[in-house]
């Protein structure tokens, strides 16, 4: 062939792409007509092109190729919790998380027989001790020079959560300092905020101002040295907006390399991500497959380290071995069977998610400015600007859930009358009230779809 196949046709710009569609609108207005106007204040159009970017994107640096299937584990007992952790490995786990609710757990029997210099561990605590962050770093030491292991601590996501610090502020903030000085990781929870109802712009404004409370305090007691080889962790929640969450990865990785920028510290970061609670459902809840696996595909594409899939009966069964198993082997399946670890960087270059991103950095940057301008995230959680912030957001997913303008399939849409879920609930799928003092409002995690589940148990 003498010449390329398409030099024969002319380029088309933006604008006569959108001249042809007027026309054949034939009078309806353009942006009533193909404009989706979403919570976020973002106006979603029919087209992209590139004559609508000033420069083309530069190539991001997360890499699809590299991410992890992870397995979440409750430990009661260490031994028990390492019997699953070693199984789950065996079967095609790549990355093990454990949840430890008291300091008084051998880590010798929960690390036993895992080679931590090929297998990351996430530990994640429901308190702040030293000492076990120093019995835990003499034991992995013990074992091998170099392990994957991260300590997940969390001071400001306990009190946002919880109400209260683990003790009180000055002693959370000095064992703080002193687990951040042994691990040099700091780990951000924003999963709270999502499951909460906040919306993407928030998400990603609170992620910048919560950290950015630690990056402030820690500023002068961190070297140089230090400060390059810094982990950062945001643990994330991904909700079913596709794209949206797809940007929502991208534009985190790309706000926090320019505040660590400012800090001069290490810019890459790690992403944990883990389907959203939010839109799960009791009732039709095989549904909740079909969820978490497309969650799943967005946090790959989006560019997450790691992904600690929801198992579909998470909301109302203990954990168990089918249930775990099942969300083990979507994660495989999207790897092994579909190919999702083949291509770095998938979603470069697509100009809707690219200006998605865009949008949503901006907007976050301004909100993250804000708050700074206005105290600072620790001063407005204590005033409950955040709290009501989310909550105005949540409001308005829960109105559009029940108006149906928001639809969960099997539960506010197409609803099976003959389902019944009474007698399968080993653990309350609810959101729990109980009276205590509390220094500052807790932000509280709600599914949308409680309140109609509730009424539908009660008539079973």
């Amino acid at each position: 062939m003498s010449k390329p196949l398409f030099d024969e046709f002319e380029s088309v710009s933006s604008k006569a792409w959108k001249q042809k569609i007027q026309v054949d609108l034939k009078g309806a207005d353009y942006n009533d007509a193909l404009i989706w106007k979403t919570d976020q204040g973002i106006d979603v159009k029919p087209f992209y092109h590139s004559d609508e970017f000033k420069l083309l994107p530069d190539v991001s640096n997360s890499n699809a190729t590299d991410w992890e299937i992870g397995q979440s584990i409750q430990v009661i007992d260490a031994k028990g919790a390492n019997l699953k952790a070693v199984d789950a490995i065996n079967r095609g786990a790549e990355s093990i998380l454990f949840q430890i609710k008291t300091e008084n757990i051998s880590i010798d029997d929960l690390l036993h027989n895992i080679d931590l210099e090929k297998i990351p561990i996430e530990i994640k605590c429901g308190f702040l001790s030293e000492v076990f962050t120093k019995k835990l770093h003499s034991v992995i030491k013990s074992k091998v020079e170099q392990s994957k292991t991260y300590l997940h601590s969390d001071i400001i996501g306990n009190l946002a959560k919880t109400g209260n610090w683990y003790n009180n502020l000055k002693d959370d903030h000095n064992k703080f300092e002193a687990i951040v000085k042994k691990t040099n990781q700091i780990s951000i929870d924003l999963s709270l905020y999502q499951n909460a109802g906040a919306t993407i712009v928030q998400q990603l404004a609170y992620a910048l101002s919560h950290v950015n409370e630690y990056l402030n305090h820690l500023d002068s007691l961190i070297t140089e040295e230090s400060k390059q080889e810094l982990q950062v962790a945001f643990n994330i929640s991904v909700g079913s907006n596709y794209f949206f969450e797809i940007a929502k990865i991208r534009a985190l990785r790309q706000l926090w390399s320019a505040l660590a920028s400012e800090y001069h510290i290490n810019t890459e970061c790690k992403i944990i991500a883990t389907p959203s609670k939010r839109n799960k459902t009791i009732y039709d809840y095989n549904v909740n497959l079909l969820r978490t696996t497309t969650e799943c595909m967005s946090a790959i594409l989006g560019g997450a380290n790691v992904i600690y899939n929801l198992p579909y009966d998470a909301l109302y069964h203990q954990a168990n071995e089918f249930g775990d198993r099942i969300a083990r082997n979507q994660l495989l399946i999207l790897k092994h069977e579909s190919y999702f670890n083949k291509v770095n960087n998938p979603a470069d270059g697509a100009y809707y998610i690219e200006n998605l991103m865009e949008q949503l950095s901006e907007k976050a940057l301004l909100l993250f400015k804000d708050i700074e301008a206005n105290g600072g995230f620790l001063h407005q959680l204590k005033e409950g600007t955040i709290q009501r912030k989310i909550k105005e957001s949540a409001a308005k997913e829960q109105a559009d859930f029940d108006t149906e303008k928001l639809v969960l399939l099997g539960t506010n849409k197409h609803a099976n009358i003959n389902d019944k879920m009474k007698n399968d609930l080993e653990i309350s799928p609810f959101l729990k009230f109980e009276k205590r003092k509390t220094i500052i409002e807790p932000i509280l995690e709600k599914r949308l779809s409680e309140n109609l589940e509730i009424n539908r148990l009660n008539k079973e």
